[in-house]
């Protein structure tokens, strides 16, 4: 998403935390975490109304695999879990817990 995006996003969904911007999609290349969208899906997503080339900043309709990457603060990658399926997700008891133990470790 690129970062004009991100703060609209942070203020309608009311999180207290930031949200990464990576215009082109250049980490998630690097953690190959990036997928195109088959033709089929592209006109769907159009019909909705959903337009990937201008909230992403290019001409591929790519999405991430649903998931989550935990960044510590030195940059450090220190838990990632990503679905093909996206229905499933992690339980947010399980995000908080894995934060806490984090920030237990910085002290």
């Amino acid at each position: 998403m690129l970062p004009k995006y991100a703060g609209p996003l942070v203020s309608k969904l009311g999180l207290t935390y930031p949200l990464l911007s990576d215009p082109g999609s250049s980490y998630l290349d690097q953690l190959r975490v990036m997928f195109d969208l088959p033709a089929e899906l592209i006109d769907i997503y159009r019909d909705f109304g959903i337009d990937l080339e201008r909230f992403n900043g290019d001409n591929r309709w790519r999405l991430p695999l649903v998931g989550r990457i935990v960044v510590a603060r030195h940059g450090l990658v220190k838990n990632a879990a990503f679905f093909a399926d996206h229905t499933e997700r992690i339980e947010p008891e399980t995000s908080i817990a894995l934060l806490r133990s984090l920030r237990e470790d910085d002290a």
